[in-house]
């Protein structure tokens, strides 16, 4: 979609990242699996803007974070008493975007409009101001389904399990490793600056790694993924991997309320190399801490013991609290020759302190 051009029903529309009112960001690819309201409110000053999000408050009841959100996008900065408020309004289902320069509006058609999103991102109302735009909306909103029917069918993610990948005596093996040796609090990648760094916050993420070093277990690692899971990756996917990042045990822990909360694994500046993420199981004695997809609603994927969940790293996912026991989980990504080489590009992109990429060590078919 070339800048200006307004946004067509049944596309999907450009992402974008922008600041909150309240302190925040809010990256709309992240906002996928609901349905999203985009209301380009222009200037807060002017009456007709007030009297619209007057209006579309109004139906606040329906503003849920597991439903719907709703954002209203600023083209000047609201005079303090106003923005007070507006910030003081904001919620997990509500929020006010600064959009000064017009950087999200212009893609999106100008201001004096309003966007509803479906779950995917695409736009499913395009309600320029005029006199009937408020009711239209109110009406629109109100007829909403729930997420699991917004497709009219339901939906299934496109993840591949496979069974029997690892040995039930490697995943007791690397089980025990890790309940011996322990892990370390676990980040995950930020972009700041157009630099990727490791944030840890546990509101977003709450897992404990344990980083696996000896050749000869990598090697026994190595071998298993070989014979049985890339098989069934170049079948069912098309995809011929060629390298593994990441020889790593994860656990959550109950105790400590484990989870990852909705993200994509290759949209920083230094994780694009990724292909396929894969989640193997090393045990089954846990409740909760399951995949969901929420692009494709809200139904849960669990592999097997010793079993394989395979999917896209641009796919939107998220790890649910584990409410009993421990799920550990052996979680490496996947990709190929072309993009070996752009990892070693991307180094550039790593703020000072990150590990860099040097090759070799990924290779799932070693030399000789």
């Amino acid at each position: 979609m070339s800048d200006g051009e307004a946004v067509r029903l049944g596309d999907p529309v450009p992402w974008f990242g922008a600041r909150t009112l309240a302190g925040g960001t809010v990256d709309l690819h992240v906002q996928a699996g609901r349905w999203v309201v985009l209301a380009f409110l222009g200037d807060m000053t002017e009456p007709r803007a007030a009297e619209e999000l007057t209006q579309l408050m109004g139906e606040a009841a329906l503003f849920d974070e597991d439903k719907l959100v709703v954002y209203g996008v600023l083209a000047a900065p609201p005079p303090e008493p106003i923005r007070a408020a507006l910030a003081e309004a904001c919620s997990a289902a509500l929020g006010f975007l600064e959009d000064y320069a017009g950087a999200i509006a212009r893609p999106y058609g100008g201001a004096r409009r309003s966007i509803v999103l479906d779950p995917m991102l695409r736009a499913v109302a395009n309600i320029a101001w005029d006199e009937g735009h408020a009711a239209t909306l109110r009406g629109f909103l109100r007829q909403l389904p729930d997420v699991d029917a917004s497709a009219g069918v339901e939906l299934s993610a496109p993840a591949l399990i496979v069974p029997r990948v690892f040995d039930f005596q490697l995943c007791d093996f690397l089980v025990g490793l890790h309940e011996e040796t322990g892990g370390t609090d676990s980040g995950f990648l930020f972009d700041r600056d157009g630099k990727t760094a490791t944030v840890i916050d546990h509101a977003l993420k709450r897992r404990q790694d344990m980083v696996i070093g000896d050749p000869q277990l990598r090697g026994i690692i190595r071998d298993q993924i070989v014979r049985r899971l890339l098989p069934a990756i170049e079948r069912f996917f098309q995809y011929p991997a060629t390298r593994m990042d990441r020889y790593m045990v994860s656990c959550y822990d109950s105790a400590i309320g484990g989870h990852f909360f909705r993200h994509r694994d290759n949209v920083n500046a230094g994780a694009r190399h990724r292909r396929f993420a894969v989640s193997i199981n090393l045990n089954s004695d846990y409740d909760g801490c399951d995949l969901i997809f929420p692009e494709f609603g809200r139904r849960r994927y669990r592999a097997p013991n010793g079993g394989a969940v395979v999917f896209s790293c641009g796919a939107l996912h998220q790890v649910t609290p584990i409410t009993r026991g421990r799920r550990y989980a052996f979680v490496p990504f996947l990709y190929g020759e072309a993009d070996a080489a752009l990892r070693a590009a991307n180094n550039a992109n790593l703020q000072d302190g990150e590990a860099r990429y040097e090759g070799g060590l990924d290779r799932l078919f070693p030399e000789g």
